[in-house]
C-alpha cells in the first residue's frame, strides 16, 4: 500500500439550524466568496489612502466602493452561471433550461465569472468616469485571497480533484471521486488540485502583486497589474490542469480511473483552452505596460 493522506473530517457545513422544517446552512464555499471579497474590499481601501502609489490622484473615493461592490458580485454569479451553462454542460440546460437559475444546487464557472467581472468593472468605469486601467489594476490585486479561500473551499467539499498518484501527498478523496476509482484500488489517492490552485493563483500570485503595487509602485503603470493577474492566473490553472481531473463530460466513457480524456485539436483539456487567451492577452498587457 502506497503513502497517502486520509481526508480530513471536516464537512462542507461551517453551521445549520432548522427553522420552520426548513434547514439554513452556512457553507464553507459561500464563506471563501464573503471573506475574500471583505478581504478585497479592504485592500482597495487601503490603496486609495496610499496617495502615494498612484500615477496622479487615487482614481475613485471610498465611498464608492459599496456600488463596485455590487457591480462585482452580480457579474461574478451571473458571469459564472451562465460560463458553467455554456463551457461545461449546454446540452443539459437546453434540455432544462429551467435549472440554470438553480444555483443553489451549485455550478460556476471561474472563467464564466471572470468574463462576467471584466464586464461589471467596465460598465461601472463608464458610468462613474474612471480610468478603466486603474481601476482593473487595483481590483487584480483585490481578487486573490477571495481566489485562495474559495479553492481552498473546494477542497473542503471534496469536489475539483486531481487525477489519480501514488505521491506521498496524494489525498484519498470521499464520495463520487472513490467511486471513480477501479475497484482494485479500494483507497484511491488523488492529486489535491484544489491546494495546488489555493497556493498558485491565490498565495503566490497574490503576493506578487500585492509587492509590485505597494512596493515596486506598479500602479503607476497603466494595465501593468491586470497583465500580470491575467498571465500569473493562466499560466498556474494551465499547469494544474496536467494533474487536475476534468469534469465527467470530458471524461472518455467506460474509464474507471478516469486516466483517458477528451482533449481539442491541439491535446489541451477545456480548462487549458480557456486559459489560452488569458496567458495571451496578460502577456500583451505587460508589454504594453512596460513600453508606456
Amino acid at each position: 500500500m502506497f503513502a497517502a493522506i486520509p481526508f480530513p473530517d471536516i464537512g462542507p457545513e461551517i453551521v445549520s439550524v432548522t427553522l420552520f422544517g426548513r434547514t439554513l446552512a452556512l457553507r464553507w464555499y459561500a464563506m471563501g466568496y464573503i471573506v475574500g471579497i471583505f478581504l478585497g474590499w479592504q485592500l482597495i481601501k487601503y490603496a486609495l489612502r496610499r496617495a502615494d502609489i498612484w500615477r496622479n490622484d487615487p482614481p475613485m473615493q471610498t465611498s464608492q466602493l459599496e456600488d463596485l461592490l455590487t457591480y462585482i458580485v452580480v457579474g461574478v454569479i451571473a458571469g459564472g452561471r451562465l460560463g458553467y451553462v455554456l463551457f461545461y454542460k449546454p446540452s443539459d440546460f437546453i434540455a432544462h433550461p429551467l435549472d440554470i437559475i438553480k444555483i443553489w444546487e451549485g455550478g460556476l464557472s471561474f472563467h464564466g465569472g471572470f468574463l462576467g467581472v471584466i464586464v461589471a468593472v467596465y460598465l461601472f468605469s463608464r458610468r462613474n468616469k474612471i480610468a478603466l486601467s486603474e481601476l482593473a489594476d487595483i481590483i487584480a490585486v483585490a481578487a486573490t485571497p477571495a481566489i485562495l479561500l474559495v479553492r481552498c473551499a473546494n477542497f473542503v467539499n471534496a469536489e475539483l480533484w486531481g487525477r489519480p498518484t501514488d505521491l506521498p501527498w496524494g489525498v484519498i478523496f470521499p464520495g463520487q471521486a472513490a467511486q471513480s476509482c477501479a475497484t482494485l484500488l479500494a483507497d484511491c489517492a488523488r492529486h489535491p488540485s484544489q491546494i495546488y490552485e489555493a497556493g498558485l493563483e491565490g498565495l503566490l500570485l497574490g503576493t506578487v502583486l500585492m509587492f509590485l503595487a505597494f512596493r515596486f509602485g506598479a500602479l503607476k503603470k497603466p494595465w501593468l497589474l491586470t497583465g500580470v493577474f491575467f498571465a500569473g492566473y493562466g499560466m498556474a490553472r494551465f499547469l494544474v490542469e496536467f494533474v487536475r481531473q476534468p469534469d465527467a463530460q470530458f471524461q472518455s466513457v467506460g474509464n474507471e480511473l478516469g486516466l483517458a480524456f477528451h482533449y481539442n485539436g491541439w491535446g489541451l483539456t477545456m480548462g487549458q483552452t480557456l486559459t489560452l487567451p488569458m496567458i495571451v492577452i496578460g502577456l500583451a498587457l505587460v508589454v504594453r505596460a512596460r513600453r508606456s
